[in-house]
């Protein structure tokens, strides 16, 4: 009898040891460990900027390092890969862009599901694209440059990335709306196309606000149009596109993303802490220098935008031959 004790004991602590070695990455409180923010831009860009100011209130927040790591390529694809990969618990993470669904419909594969491998957490915030033309321009309004293209087609040229990219779309998408023919020039950054466009190399140049918004205020560029739904915020002054083209309009935003089967426990928590960060001024203030405005969200209204705009670039894309990458 005693030894029939003995082993019950003795089974009950060796489970219990066993529960011990198994349980503390799903039971342990989140976060458990130092966590990783996967940044996949070039330093002192907007996503970066935004991605180390989120990852120093989260870890004030959450009581633990969280450690930036650059996976810079095209489009952010090895930082959102990375993601993918990772340990589904909440402690790797990364900031999705408006390039996200412009690659899903530019790219003839991923090494990912651009919706189903990754955990929506929330949006975080949204800035429009500018359409813009030297400060001496005599082009006053985006009425002014389209009659001008109208008049002369295939002479007026914009400004785009590479091929395929939310800058390229948006210049197609109003040769659609508009029934012109403006020319894309590709450029590798925004600074070579600023100088083209004050040089007069260039009729028009289409960037982000966060890149755009500082020369506005400096006085390098007017700015013609913005693509935000409505008047932005930040610049009320200028135009929208729809106030032309009803039809354009296309904001860009930061977006977080975990590993897709991460607990919804942790994804709310983490959806909280994102709330309440957007929300503190400093943050808001320093949204405010990169132009861009705070924007939460519920995991499931970032997962429906995401869908939804890659089926709208995967349509224009569609309808103007661009060849897929």
């Amino acid at each position: 009898m005693r030894r029939a004790g003995f082993r019950v004991v003795h089974g009950f602590i060796a489970a219990a040891l066993l529960t011990a070695n198994v349980l503390p990455a799903a039971a342990q409180e989140f976060p458990s460990r130092p966590m990783r923010f996967y940044v996949g831009f070039v330093p002192g860009t907007g996503s970066d900027l935004v991605s180390r100011l989120l990852a120093q209130k989260l870890s004030e927040r959450l009581g633990q390092p969280v450690i930036v790591e650059q996976r810079v390529s095209s489009g952010g694809i090895l930082a959102s890969d990375a993601v993918v990969k990772s340990q589904p618990d909440g402690h790797a993470m990364a900031l999705l862009s408006g390039a996200h669904p412009v690659l899903a419909a530019m790219r003839k594969s991923l090494p990912y599901d651009p919706v189903r491998d990754f955990g929506m957490v929330s949006l975080v915030s949204s800035y429009p694209l500018v359409i813009s033309v030297a400060a001496d321009s005599p082009t006053k309004t985006l009425a002014d440059l389209i009659a001008r293209a109208k008049a002369a087609p295939g002479s007026v040229t914009y400004s785009m990335g590479s091929t395929g990219t939310l800058q390229h779309l948006l210049g197609e998408w109003m040769n659609i709306e508009a029934g012109t023919v403006m020319v894309p020039v590709p450029y590798k950054g925004s600074v070579p196309a600023l100088m083209d466009l004050i040089g007069g190399r260039l009729d028009a140049m289409i960037d982000t606000g966060t890149a755009a918004f500082g020369q506005m205020r400096a006085g390098k560029i007017r700015a013609l149009a913005l693509s935000s739904p409505a008047r932005y915020p930040l610049a009320p002054e200028v135009p929208t596109f729809n106030e032309t083209l009803p039809a354009v309009e296309a904001s860009s935003w930061l977006g977080m993303v975990v590993a897709a089967a991460t607990p919804r426990a942790t994804i709310n928590r983490l959806n909280g802490e994102l709330k309440a960060i957007i929300e503190l001024a400093d943050v808001r203030q320093r949204f405010t220098e990169m132009g861009g405005v705070p924007q939460g969200s519920t995991p499931e209204e970032m997962r429906e935008r995401i869908e939804r705009e890659i089926k709208r670039w995967a349509r224009l894309v569609e309808m103007r031959n661009i060849e897929r990458q």
